[in-house]
């Protein structure tokens, strides 16, 4: 039986606006209340499986110290420390304990956990016995960066992952080493190639969405933010995903969402997605 954790990780803020896209903002302030820049309060959450094999996977790094003073202080990101890690070490587990770190997408809010914290040109990475998961396409992508996604990457991420020998790129479903609880999918909506992870457990499987579905607002179909490369594909994608969820009773884990960590999907008398609050 697999044992599933959710690790909050450092606190951000982001620019209301771009998070929710067209939204006007009479709509969304009420739920996501902004400080005297215009930004609201998101965090990073990791996902920790341990399997019956004692294997520890975690999903998701998070956006840690690992930015500039200058990066924290534009994005609100005021404690001073992996935050991930220090609640790593209340799960009892160190970096060196994890065997696999299954990353969605490379942008830095999701991936500067890897790293060590913020030191002018001395950067490693932080879990040395982890293999690192990250999707076949969307590694081809980073190759060559459009000026509109570039900012969203940590420029020295990539050559550091190329060379540590712990890089798995994904091109199929299953990942047989991990075990059969856990199937992949791709998406494009949100940057090309992301990686989406089915958790094969009880009562009900659980789809890690990462930024598809960034929180319980981004479950509104028309929804999409400023930071979505194709923002019809990620509706249409996120649709089908919702759709599959409501039908079988799946759960969502929400890597953004302040509030709530996971939930079951439901529709209300109008026909409009909603995310109830669940347990892992």
């Amino acid at each position: 039986m697999l044992k599933l954790t959710a690790l909050e990780g450092n606190i951000q803020k982001y620019d209301g606006g771009a998070m929710y896209g067209h939204l006007p903002k009479v709509l969304w302030e009420k739920n996501s209340p902004v400080d005297q820049l215009n930004r609201i309060t998101i965090i990073t959450r990791s996902l920790l499986v341990q399997t019956d094999d004692n294997k520890n996977i975690l999903f998701e790094a998070g956006v840690s110290d690992h930015l500039s003073p200058a990066l924290r202080d534009r994005f609100g990101i005021t404690q001073n420390e992996n935050i991930l890690l220090k609640n790593l070490k209340a799960a009892g587990l160190t970096p060196e304990d994890i065997d696999a770190v299954i990353i969605s997408h490379l942008h830095f809010d999701h991936t500067g956990g890897l790293l060590t914290p913020f030191e002018e040109g001395a950067d490693k990475l932080l879990f040395p016995k982890a293999k690192i998961y990250i999707s076949a396409g969307h590694w081809q992508r980073i190759k060559k960066l459009h000026p509109r996604e570039k900012a969203s990457f940590i420029p020295e991420l990539h050559q550091l992952l190329k060379d540590s020998g712990q890089l798995v790129l994904v091109d199929s479903q299953r990942a047989p080493e991990l075990g059969d609880w856990l199937r992949f999918r791709f998406s494009d909506g949100h940057t090309t190639g992301m990686l989406i992870s089915e958790i094969i457990t009880e009562p009900s499987p659980i789809i890690f969405t990462s930024d598809l579905m960034a929180g319980s607002w981004w479950v509104h179909l028309p929804i999409s933010s400023s930071y979505d490369r194709f923002p019809e594909r990620l509706i249409d994608e996120k649709k089908q995903i919702l759709e599959e969820m409501i039908t079988s009773s799946k759960r969502v884990f929400f890597v953004h969402d302040p509030k709530i960590a996971c939930a079951l999907i439901k529709k209300d008398k109008k026909g409009r997605y909603y995310a109830e609050k669940t347990v892992l």
